[in-house]
């Protein structure tokens, strides 16, 4: 009988790994992520509410007012957004204005950009409708727009995803590739504002830096001078949606420097190739960044002009180097500490992709001296460090190194996966819950958290109040969104009683 349940045994764990080879085919594994993104997309909050409104305003206003006058989305923001920046009558305050006599919106026009071709379909669809009687609004804030604004926002983090996982799997084992693709979507920030805050311009990043970096890539050593005006127009679309992308520069431009020293002497004419490729990489650049450039003349009066940001108390000295990675106040591995082991696989990259792994780690070392050095390096309101999204395509690639050196240590390649299976079901449970308290104000949205009280509700509130919230949130989601707005407000005005 022994030796019969023995086989019995034998017989399902092979009928187990039979089916995750099935589940992971090589050529295959597109079709994995695009399912599990199609089955999240009940997930995606649509809301324009806090920074998402200046971002928001930039692909509205055009689209329907065809000018850049916001006053109307000031006016139509969330309560917390509006009512420091409105009076009482609802016009908006004085120092709301320019010298230009524009609203003083500083966001980026890079994700507005990304937008404007699901928010021109909205439009038709709503046009034509009201053709027939139906009367929805065409203003740009009626919920077909808010929808085709969330939707095309999921879409580009998935394809920053998509795009991340082609990178790791040229260079890495496809199976790890996939399995760092997904522990990244789902135990990072990127979740956040890829569904829940959907009107914020991280997730674009994601996209824009993975396009970057995949074709700059793609096209090492090899590239030709359309290649390189090509990845100009990337690069340029990648500075519009967020300026700190900028670091991601550095990448074609070490490498170029390496390719003048190594042929100095012996390759003249190939150096003054490069060099008119390089210029016209920066003028595809500078095209590329002209709606960034003209918006700022037009708002601010200049176009070098930023707003507020212009007047920042940048200390390059990097004070808080320290705390932006292991801070209670949105620290980036206290709040999600996958990160640091996607940034430690760097170290233990194949002898084939160790060229890249430097590249990578040069342009983090790069990127954290520069969060470190902004005065608001934490986010304020931010699940996590929001700002180290932008790294997406890193962090897939560290992560699939380290899963790769890790299967060494088994046997088996089977077993070291349903070890790691097991491990990333705990860092997502884990990132998941979190960001419902944090979502569900159970904890501080800005400044220092208690990991204690953390902890606590992760086991104790967390599995109580998801069950009631969860219903809500896909049935009564207006009601919900208000009611945390509210607690928002609350906990703003007895931090400010303080």
């Amino acid at each position: 009988m022994a030796t019969i349940a023995m086989a019995e045994n034998d017989t399902r764990r092979q009928n187990f790994f039979h089916l995750l080879a099935k589940l992971f085919p090589p050529g295959k594994l597109y079709r994995i992520l695009l399912i599990i993104f199609l089955f999240s997309l009940p997930l995606v909050n649509p809301i324009v509410h806090g920074d998402g409104v200046g971002y928001y305003a930039y692909a509205r206003a055009p689209l329907i007012q065809h000018n850049f006058h916001f006053e109307n989305d000031w006016q139509h923001a969330n309560l917390n957004f509006s009512r420091s920046r409105t009076r009482s009558d609802g016009q908006l305050l004085p120092d709301e204005y320019t010298e230009t006599g524009y609203v003083s919106n500083l966001f980026t026009v890079g994700p507005a950009l990304l937008w404007l071709p699901f928010l021109f379909l909205a439009h038709v669809f709503v046009l034509l409708l009201d053709l027939f009687g139906t009367h929805i609004p065409a203003d740009g804030f009626s919920l077909p727009y808010i929808i085709a604004m969330a939707f095309g926002t999921a879409v580009y983090g998935f394809l920053g995803l998509l795009l991340s996982f082609a990178l790791a799997k040229k260079y890495l084992a496809e199976r790890w590739a996939l399995l760092a693709t997904v522990s990244i979507w789902w135990a990072s920030s990127l979740p956040v504002y890829m569904y829940f805050n959907p009107a914020w311009s991280h997730a674009h990043s994601a996209f824009a830096v993975a396009l970057f970096v995949w074709y700059w890539d793609r096209t090492h050593n090899t590239r030709s001078t359309r290649q390189w005006l090509l990845l100009g127009l990337v690069a340029g679309l990648m500075v519009n949606i967020y300026f700190p992308n900028s670091i991601f520069l550095l990448l074609p431009l070490v490498e170029s420097l390496l390719i003048y020293y190594k042929d100095f002497k012996s390759e003249p004419s190939e150096l003054l190739s490069l060099f008119g490729q390089n210029l016209l990489f920066i003028l595809a650049i500078c095209f590329t960044f002209l709606p960034t450039i003209i918006t700022r003349r037009i708002i601010f009066g200049g176009f070098f002009r930023f707003g507020s940001y212009s007047h920042l108390s940048w200390d390059w000295s990097a004070p808080h180097w320290r705390a932006v990675l292991v801070s209670s106040d949105h620290g980036l591995f206290s709040w999600t500490p996958l990160l640091a082991f996607a940034l430690l696989g760097l170290f233990f990259v194949p002898r084939a992709s160790r060229r890249l792994a430097i590249y990578f780690g040069v342009a983090f070392l790069a990127f954290y001296y520069l969060i470190s050095s902004y005065p608001f390096w934490d986010g304020m309101s931010s699940f996590g460090n929001r700002f180290f999204i932008s790294l997406t395509p890193i962090y897939v690639f560290g992560l699939a190194a380290l899963l790769q050196r890790f299967e060494s240590l088994f046997s088996s390649t089977r077993f070291a996966l349903l070890v790691y299976l097991a491990v990333l079901t705990c860092f997502v449970f884990w990132n998941l819950g979190f960001v419902y308290e944090w979502g569900a104000h159970m904890i501080p949205v800005r400044g220092p958290i208690s990991f204690r009280t953390v902890v606590h509700n992760q086991f104790y509130e967390v599995p109580h109040q998801l069950s009631v919230h969860f219903r809500d949130y896909f049935f009564h989601r207006s009601d919900l969104m208000r009611n945390i707005e509210q607690q928002d407000i609350e906990q703003l005005n007895k931090s400010s009683a303080q």
